[in-house]
């Protein structure tokens, strides 16, 4: 601990009493910060930071400083640039499908924590990134603006121009790249005439979801690139139906959330704590109703009535964390290509 202290006239002796009684005071755990960097929407006043740092706080004695940035793909973008000068202790927002880039930075370590709790669709597992939640991407609309929404993929490319969708950027977004992966999943290498159709549907391209989710709510545009659990939202905080997310006869690409800790994190054992405390009830809890995703661990009530309304898709794509890696800048190259060319 470092402190500042102003020295006058005559009282040299005394100021030099008060250095040496500062530096034999030990540190208390109440004054440890927990550095997390996350997204906005996570630490939103409704989204599930500001319980998750109340409950956690409980148990650490400790403070924790959520910083945000827009989206999960800037979470990366942001380490980054810092690089081992990082304030941060801890990553969460990123997904599997930056996992292998991640790790390629040489930034994150080993977490070593028991992970036998973790129920996510396909089993993922990883010593270094903790699944805290996951949804599948959704066409979302405005039951009220659409009366025939889009019932696959093929749909949606091919549809009526002036039914817009607004979608995330791949570059910025973990939902936009989720997207650019869900439609090469289906297309393949057709996938750049896919994009070349859909533009003629894209009203705009935001860097992050909470910007495209909110013009999609303000009446802006029908249709959102977004998640089946959406809708959850606004049948239980809204009590209505208007909201709902389009089944596609193809299947939905999946989004695993996961947590990591850095290797030069100031709070290395907070850190550790932290990432064991994802996976109990007191962070689960605040996912379904908060961050309005699937919870990846056991959680002290069932979920609410709302989810069982919700798209079950008929069949889910997610790409490995290596596949991805290798080939995301050039179909985001592909993609953006695409979506500029007349």
């Amino acid at each position: 601990m470092r402190a500042t202290i102003s020295v006058f006239p005559g009282r040299a002796l005394a100021a030099a009493a008060a250095i040496v009684m500062l530096s034999t005071v030990p540190v208390s755990a109440a004054d440890k910060t927990l550095t997390i960097y996350t997204y906005e929407s996570f630490i939103s006043e409704w989204g599930p930071g500001p319980k998750v740092k109340e409950a956690f706080e409980k148990t650490c004695e400790c403070k924790v400083d959520f910083v945000g940035v827009a989206d999960g793909v800037a979470l990366l973008t942001r380490l980054k640039l810092e690089g081992d000068t990082s304030k941060a202790d801890i990553i969460l927002g990123l997904d599997t499908n930056l996992v292998a880039e991640a790790k390629q930075t040489g930034f994150f370590d080993v977490h070593g924590v028991d992970t036998s709790a973790v129920k996510v669709p396909g089993g993922f597992s990883d010593d270094t990134f903790i699944p805290y939640d996951y949804g599948h991407f959704a066409v979302v609309y405005d039951t009220q603006a659409l009366k025939t929404p889009p019932k696959s993929m093929k749909e949606l490319v091919e549809g009526d121009p002036s039914q817009k969708i607004v979608i995330e950027d791949p570059r910025t977004s973990t939902p936009g790249l989720g997207f650019l992966l869900w439609v090469k999943s289906v297309y393949g290498d057709d996938a750049p005439a896919a994009w070349q159709k859909l533009k003629r549907r894209v009203l705009t391209v935001t860097p992050g979801w909470s910007e495209a989710y909110g013009l999609f709510t303000k009446g802006e545009v029908p249709m959102v690139l977004s998640y089946t659990t959406s809708p959850a939202y606004h049948m239980i905080a809204e009590e209505t139906d208007r909201y709902q997310a389009a089944a596609f006869s193809e299947g939905h690409y999946i989004q695993i959330e996961v947590a990591g800790m850095l290797k030069n994190a100031p709070q290395k054992d907070l850190a550790r704590d932290f990432l064991k405390f994802v996976l109990t009830p007191g962070f689960q809890d605040t996912i379904p109703t908060n961050n309005w995703m699937m919870p990846a661990a056991p959680t002290s009530e069932p979920l609410p009535e709302a989810f069982g309304k919700l798209v079950n898709p008929s069949r889910t794509f997610l790409m490995s964390p290596e596949e991805v890696a290798a080939n995301r800048k050039a179909w985001i190259d592909e993609w953006l290509t695409a979506m500029t060319l007349e």
